[in-house]
C-alpha cells in the first residue's frame, strides 16, 4: 500500500501498534506527542482532505509517553461524500503498519440535561440510524461483521480507570449515527431517545464498522457540545460545536493520553 510505504519511510523504526482519530476539540492531543513527525494527508494516497472547518488534515505519529502512537488529525464525513467508506484507505493503512487498537473520538449532541456540554461520553455501543454502510459492495464474506462486542471492553476499562486518575467524570452511553450535515429535529431527538441513544453525532460509526472488518479492536468516545435539538430552545450551529469542543476536548485529551499508558 503505496500510503503505508510513504510512512513507513518518514517515521522510521517507530511501531506503532496504538491510532487516535481526532474530532474537534481533539487537535491539541497531538501537541502531546514527543518527537512528531507530521505528515499532511495531502501525501498520502487515499487519505480525505480537510472538508470541515476546525479539522486539520495531517498524520502525526511519535511517542505519547512511552506509548508509541499514530493521530489522524482529521477525518473524512459520510456527508461530504455520500460515501460511508470515505475512511476506508486511512483505517487500511493503519491496519498495514501493525496498528491493532483505535481510539476513535467526536463531537455530539447529548440527549441529557445532566450530561451537558463540556462532559465527556464513553461510548458503549452505537445505533447506525444513517441508512449506509461502510462495506456496501464488499464481496467477501468477511463484511458479515460481527458488531456485539464492537467495543472492546478492556480498552473502555483502561479509559475507565484514566479517567479516576485524571479526577474526570466519565458518561458512558449509546451513541447514534446521523448522516448530516443539517442537524437532527426535535422529533427525530424524541425518537432517538424512545429507542434508547444518549448522544447523537455524524461520524465514527462507519469507522467502527471498518476498524472491526480490519481485525482492530476499538473504543470510542464523545465530547458533548450541546443539548440535541428541542431540548434548550435554541437554535444549533457548526459554530457552537467549535466554541465547546475545546472544553470537553481538554478532558478528553487527559483520559486518552493516560489511557495509552497502559497499552504499551
Amino acid at each position: 500500500m503505496y500510503a503505508a510505504t510513504t510512512i513507513r519511510s518518514r517515521i522510521g523504526s517507530l511501531e506503532p501498534k496504538t491510532a487516535i482519530v481526532l474530532g474537534s476539540g481533539l487537535g491539541t492531543l497531538a501537541e502531546r506527542v514527543s518527537d512528531p513527525v507530521r505528515i499532511p494527508y495531502g501525501d498520502l494516497d487515499g487519505f480525505p482532505g480537510s472538508g470541515v472547518s476546525g479539522h486539520a488534515a495531517e498524520l502525526v505519529a511519535g511517542v505519547m509517553g512511552a506509548c508509541p502512537v499514530i493521530m489522524l488529525s482529521g477525518r473524512a464525513h459520510y456527508y461530504e461524500h455520500g460515501d460511508a467508506s470515505a475512511m476506508r484507505a486511512p483505517l487500511e493503512t493503519l491496519r498495514a503498519l501493525g496498528v491493532e487498537k483505535l481510539f476513535l473520538t467526536n463531537a455530539a449532541g447529548s440527549l441529557h440535561p445532566e450530561m451537558p456540554a463540556g462532559s465527556v461520553m464513553q461510548i458503549t455501543d452505537h445505533i447506525n440510524f444513517s441508512g449506509s454502510n461502510p462495506l456496501f459492495g464488499e464481496t467477501s464474506d468477511r463484511r458479515f461483521v460481527g458488531l456485539t462486542s464492537a467495543y472492546d471492553a478492556d480498552m473502555r476499562a483502561a479509559m475507565d480507570a484514566a479517567a479516576q486518575q485524571c479526577g474526570h467524570f466519565l458518561h458512558r452511553g449509546v451513541y447514534m449515527w446521523f448522516s448530516g450535515p443539517s442537524f437532527e429535529t426535535p422529533a427525530e431527538i424524541r425518537m432517538a431517545r424512545t429507542i434508547g441513544a444518549d448522544a447523537v453525532g455524524m461520524s465514527t460509526v462507519p469507522e467502527v464498522i471498518l476498524a472491526r472488518f480490519l481485525g482492530m479492536r476499538v473504543a470510542a468516545a464523545s465530547v458533548i457540545t450541546n443539548l440535541a435539538a428541542g431540548m434548550s430552545g435554541d437554535e444549533l450551529s457548526h459554530q457552537e460545536t467549535k466554541d465547546m469542543a475545546p472544553i470537553g476536548g481538554a478532558r478528553l485529551a487527559d483520559i486518552l493520553f493516560k489511557t495509552v499508558q497502559t497499552l504499551v
